[in-house]
C-alpha cells in the first residue's frame, strides 16, 4: 500500500488533528446530557501549520481552545458530539463555528451507521487503538497523565492517517460487525 499523500488544497491550510480524554465518564456526572461536566484530563492536537503535535493539560485549555478558534479545519472523531461538548464546560465560544470535518458523522452518513475508529484503522492501517477512554479516565484517577498523553496521541496519529489516506485516495476500509473488510467511498 503506498502511503496516504494529502491532496494539494491541504497543503496550505493549517488542518488542527484533535482528540482529548476527560477525567470522568458519563456515569460519573449523571449520564450523556452532561458531557460539559467530564473535565478535560488531556487534549492533543497536530497541526499542518506547525507540522507537529501538542500536548495540553487541563491547565492549558484555553490555549487548546484558541488554537482550535484558529484552524482552518478541524478533524476529529466524534470530536462534534463529544470533544467540542467537553470544552463547552470551559469556555463560552459557540464550537459550531469551527470548521470541522467529523469522521465519524461524515461515515455514519454515508453509511447509515456508526463506526469506531478502530475498525477503520484495523482494516486500512492493520493497527488497532493502544487503549480506550474507560482506561484513560482510570489512568487519570491514579495521576497516569503521561499514560494518557501517549494514548491520545496515538488517537490524534490514527486519526490524522485515515483523514490524509480517505483524502488522497477517495475511500478508507472498515470492518463490519461481522468482521468482513469493506470500502466506503469519502470526499475529504
Amino acid at each position: 500500500m503506498a502511503p496516504a499523500v494529502p491532496r494539494p488544497w491541504c497543503m496550505s491550510k493549517n488542518i488542527v488533528y484533535f482528540d482529548l480524554e476527560t477525567q470522568r465518564s458519563a456515569n460519573d456526572v449523571g449520564g450523556w446530557n452532561h458531557i460539559d461536566q467530564m473535565g478535560l484530563s488531556v487534549g492533543v492536537t497536530y497541526s499542518t501549520a506547525r507540522e507537529g503535535y501538542r500536548v495540553y493539560g487541563e491547565p492549558q485549555v484555553n490555549d487548546l481552545i484558541e488554537e482550535l478558534q484558529r484552524a482552518d479545519l478541524v478533524v476529529g472523531f466524534n470530536h462534534i458530539r463529544f470533544d467540542f461538548k467537553v470544552l463547552e464546560g470551559y469556555s463560552i465560544f459557540d464550537f459550531s463555528q469551527v470548521p470541522s470535518l467529523d469522521m465519524l458523522v461524515d461515515l455514519n452518513e454515508r453509511l447509515g451507521h456508526r463506526l469506531k475508529l478502530d475498525s477503520i484503522a484495523q482494516a486500512t492501517f492493520g493497527c488497532e487503538k493502544t487503549a480506550e477512554g474507560l482506561q484513560a479516565i482510570e489512568w487519570f484517577k491514579q495521576g497516569k497523565l503521561a499514560e494518557i498523553a501517549e494514548y491520545c496521541l496515538f488517537d490524534v496519529k490514527i486519526t490524522k492517517m485515515v483523514h490524509e489516506y480517505g483524502a488522497a485516495y477517495g475511500h478508507v476500509y472498515y470492518t463490519n460487525r461481522f468482521g468482513d473488510k469493506l470500502k466506503t467511498e469519502v470526499d475529504w
